[in-house]
């Protein structure tokens, strides 16, 4: 049903004209939260337009459950957009996901460094080409399934967190810059629960209501990261030395691109008195380094290329007291940024972490509130 709307009052998406003259680009990756944003704003009665992705040859993936840009996702968007009687497009992105995210990937796994490869994806691809394109359509915002919060504030938009904790994707857009947010819509932020999403499937009578959610990384099928690092650069999985914090050689490994900081299952090391854990990876070397838990411990964070969605300039000030997240499973924990430059920063954790790795992201929270102040990436343990 149409949104009422009178001159001079905002709409839903916050333009001081109708629904019926509002364009919005939805990007649309055939799962339940994006078709339930275009079947809703289609029913407020929005100039709707659905736009999906195919980041990758799907051809291998149709019969694949969970991947977010396979074939079997395209068609069940494809279908929304039907149903609702809005346009729907697709875009074929291969070569610049390629290149803006999984050619990165694989070489940050072979550094030595854990990557976040979806980070990239809304950095370089939808909130960046895709967002273009939808300023090509004329289309007056885009809008996204993603779980988190866009709120107004005295300085113009604020990112903020997920009413659910539990749905939260803050950590995952913490580069979303000021310019991008501006032209960002977010409509599932404020809900609940995703009973409350999948309930408005229910009621637009959509495909997808009970479709599960995506579970692995589009492009990494299982979950099994190192087959796919292999393809991508033969020869990486060479095998190497396990070694202790001394250089003790405890073992071997078949590979460097197998383990990540913290890991300690599959280590192949038995009869200890004390388990052992991943600490750190030496690519040069082909070593992977095993010490006690403690040594996991982590109190300072260099972070470079940081977003900061702050009121004052990020370096305007020799410190700022935040939250950070390290990890995206962990709750936000005390510490200080000193800013060194406009986009580099030591991170303090005022009580240390364990298992903080390279190619991690830093997200930085308001302690005092929903509010996201950016992040930035940690680039080299200690």
């Amino acid at each position: 049903m149409a949104l009422d709307w009178t001159p001079g009052r905002l709409n839903s998406l916050g333009f001081d004209k109708p629904p019926s003259e509002t364009r919005v680009v939805v990007a649309m990756s055939g799962g339940v939260d994006s078709s339930v944003v275009a079947a809703q704003l289609a029913e407020e009665g929005y100039d709707v337009v659905g736009v999906t992705l195919q980041l990758y040859d799907h051809g291998a993936a149709l019969a694949k459950k969970g991947a977010c840009c396979a074939g079997r996702d395209i068609h069940d968007a494809r279908r929304v957009a039907e149903d609702m009687g809005f346009p729907h497009y697709v875009l074929d992105y291969e070569n610049v996901f390629k290149d803006a995210v999984i050619d990165e990937f694989a070489d940050s796994y072979l550094g030595g460094a854990t990557p976040v490869p979806c980070i990239r994806c809304n950095e370089r691809v939808k909130f960046k080409d895709l967002l273009e394109t939808a300023k090509d359509l004329d289309a007056d915002c885009m809008a996204t399934g993603h779980y988190i919060q866009r709120k107004t504030g005295d300085q113009g938009p604020e990112l903020h967190s997920a009413a659910d904790a539990n749905r939260d994707q803050s950590y995952f857009l913490f580069s979303t810059t000021a310019q991008q947010l501006d032209y960002l819509r977010f409509p599932l932020g404020h809900l609940a629960s995703k009973d409350e999403t999948r309930a408005l499937a229910a009621k637009y009578g959509l495909s997808v209501a009970d479709k599960p959610d995506s579970q692995d990384i589009c492009f990494v099928p299982n979950g099994d990261y190192a087959s796919v690092i292999e393809k991508l650069r033969p020869g990486a999985g060479e095998p190497g030395d396990l070694v202790d914090m001394d250089g003790t050689v405890l073992g071997q490994h078949n590979g460097v691109i197998h383990y990540t900081i913290g890991q300690r299952r599959g280590l192949g090391i038995g009869g200890l008195a004390s388990p052992l854990y991943v600490v750190s990876l030496d690519v040069d070397k082909k070593h992977v380094v095993v010490g006690p838990k403690e040594a996991l411990a982590t109190r300072k964070i260099p972070v470079r290329e940081i977003n900061w969605l702050g009121d004052a300039p990020f370096d305007s000030q020799a410190e700022w007291h935040v939250g950070v997240k390290v990890r995206s499973t962990r709750p936000p924990a005390a510490a200080i940024i000193r800013p060194i430059s406009a986009t580099e920063a030591e991170v303090e954790l005022l009580t240390p972490e364990e298992g903080v790795s390279p190619g991690q992201a830093c997200v930085f929270y308001d302690e005092g509130s929903s509010r996201i102040f950016g992040g930035g990436w940690i680039w080299r343990g200690y």
